[in-house]
C-alpha cells in the first residue's frame, strides 16, 4: 500500500527531487534549476513533456515558480485538462536545433516551438514569461523575417473549445502566436513585447495570425511587435477582436491573401473593436494579392484610435508585388470603418485600391476623423469602389495602382 501511494505521488525523478508529481490525474511540475543562465546546459522540457503525458487527459497539470529551460520541440494533445503555468520559460539559443527542428504549420512553410491541440482545455498564466531569446534571431536575420525553420512561439492546431490566459511574451523568436485548424478559441489578457537593442529589427513577430480557424475571441491584449499585431488569413470565419493596444505594428490586418491561384481563401464575419495604435505602419487594412481567388466578406472596423500611424485605412490587391494591381478577383465586400480617428505620419488617412476586375461592394464608413500630426487634412485616395458616392467617405482623389504602399507620402 506504502508503495502504491509513493508510485501515484512521484512519476519522475531527476537532479532535483518531485520534478513532477502525480496525484490522481493531478501534476505539479517544478523547474530543475533557478539559474537564468543555465540555458543549454539544463533543459525541463522532458519533464515538461511527461507531465502533458500522464495527466494532459481528464486531468490538470501546474506549473511552480521558478526558470524552465526550453531546449526541445513541444507537441502536445490536452483533452479536458487545465494548465496553469508559473514561473519564467526560456527557449535556448541554438538556433541550428530550432531549424533543423521545428514543427511545421504548413502555412508558407512556417513551423513552431510548441504545437497544442485537443479539444476542452485551458491554458492560465499566473505571473508566467515566455522568453525566447529573440535577440539572438533578430540578429541571425539581419531585418529579413521568413526564414525557413524560426519557429513560432506558440501554435493552436486542430483545438477546439480552448480558452489561453494571461501569458506575457518577451523577445519572441517569430511570430508569437498562430491559429489553425482550430474552432471556439479565446485568448485574452496576452501581453507580447518584442523589442530589438540591437541595429536589426523585430521583423515578422506578429501578435497573432489565425488560418483555416473560426470562432475566435481575442480580447485584452497589449502588443509590441515587428509586424501585423492582428492578422486574419485565409478561411478564417466569426472572429472577434477587442481591446487590444497595439505598439509598433502593422495593425489590425485581413491578410495577407489570395496568394494561390489554386487555393481560394475566404474571411467571414470579422469585427475589430475598441483598438488602440501607437506609432504603427498601418490602422486598419486589408491586404490581397492579385492571383489568388475568394472573398472578404462582413468585416468591421470600429472604436479604432491611433496616434502616428503610416497608413490609416487601406486596401491593397497586390501586396508584396505592388504589380498587376487590377487583376485580383478576390472580391471585397460589405466592411464597414465606423469611428476611425487619429493622426496620419504622412497626408492620406485612406488609400483604397479596390481591383477593376473585382469591384469592392458596399464599403461604408461613419464618423472617420483623420488628420497629419501637423494638424493640416489628409486625403482620401479610393478606386474602383462600387458605391464610391454613397460609401460616407469623401475621396479626394484616386488611389495610384502602381505603388500602393507609396500613397504620396509627402
Amino acid at each position: 500500500m506504502l508503495l502504491t501511494l509513493l508510485t501515484s505521488l512521484t512519476l519522475l525523478l531527476g537532479s532535483a527531487l518531485g520534478v513532477v508529481t502525480q496525484v490522481g490525474t493531478a501534476c505539479t511540475v517544478t523547474p530543475l534549476s533557478s539559474d537564468s543562465s543555465a540555458s543549454g546546459t539544463i533543459d525541463d522540457t522532458s519533464q515538461i513533456l511527461a507531465a502533458f503525458k500522464s495527466c494532459g487527459k481528464d486531468g490538470s497539470i501546474s506549473f511552480s515558480d521558478g526558470i524552465y529551460h526550453i531546449n526541445q520541440v513541444m507537441d502536445i494533445t490536452l483533452t479536458n485538462c487545465d494548465v496553469v503555468l508559473r514561473g519564467t520559460w526560456i527557449w535556448s539559443t541554438d538556433i541550428q536545433y530550432w531549424l533543423s527542428h521545428s514543427i511545421s504549420v504548413v502555412y508558407a512553410g512556417r513551423s513552431t516551438a510548441w504545437r497544442i491541440g485537443g479539444d476542452n482545455f485551458s491554458i492560465r498564466g499566473e505571473g508566467v514569461v515566455f522568453d525566447g531569446n529573440g535577440q539572438k534571431w533578430y540578429d541571425q536575420n539581419k531585418n529579413q523575417g521568413n526564414q525557413n525553420g524560426r519557429p513560432i512561439s506558440f501554435t493552436l492546431w486542430n483545438a477546439k473549445n480552448a480558452l489561453v490566459d494571461g501569458i506575457t511574451w518577451r523577445q519572441v523568436q517569430f511570430w508569437h502566436t498562430f491559429i489553425a485548424h482550430s474552432q471556439n478559441i479565446t485568448m485574452t489578457n496576452l501581453d507580447m513585447n518584442a523589442t530589438s537593442n540591437s541595429q536589426y529589427k523585430t521583423v515578422n513577430t506578429d501578435g497573432t495570425d489565425t488560418w483555416n480557424s473560426k470562432d475566435i475571441v481575442i480580447s485584452n491584449w497589449t502588443v509590441t511587435c515587428g509586424d501585423d499585431c492582428i492578422s486574419i488569413k485565409g478561411n478564417s470565419s466569426n472572429v472577434h477582436v477587442s481591446n487590444v493596444v497595439c505598439h509598433e505594428s502593422g495593425g489590425m490586418c485581413v491578410g495577407s491573401i489570395g496568394k494561390d491561384a489554386g487555393t481560394p481563401d475566404f474571411v467571414d464575419d470579422i469585427v475589430f473593436d475598441n483598438i488602440t495604435l501607437i506609432h504603427s505602419s498601418n490602422a486598419a487594412w486589408i491586404k490581397t494579392y492579385p492571383s489568388g481567388g475568394g472573398h472578404v466578406r462582413n468585416v468591421l472596423f470600429k472604436n479604432i484610435q491611433f496616434t502616428d500611424v503610416n497608413q490609416p485605412i487601406y486596401i491593397s490587391p497586390c501586396i508584396y508585388s505592388y504589380s498587376n494591381c487590377d487583376a485580383s478577383r478576390l472580391q471585397i465586400s460589405d466592411v464597414r470603418w465606423e469611428n476611425i480617428s487619429g493622426t496620419a505620419r504622412y497626408n492620406v488617412g485612406a488609400g483604397i485600391h479596390c481591383s477593376a476586375a473585382a469591384v469592392c461592394q458596399n464599403l461604408t464608413f461613419e464618423n472617420i476623423d483623420i488628420k497629419q500630426k501637423s494638424g493640416a487634412a489628409v486625403e482620401y485616395l479610393c478606386s474602383n469602389i462600387a458605391n464610391q458616392k454613397t460609401s460616407g467617405l469623401a475621396c479626394t482623389g484616386s488611389c495610384p495602382g502602381n505603388q500602393p504602399q507609396q500613397l504620396n507620402h509627402n
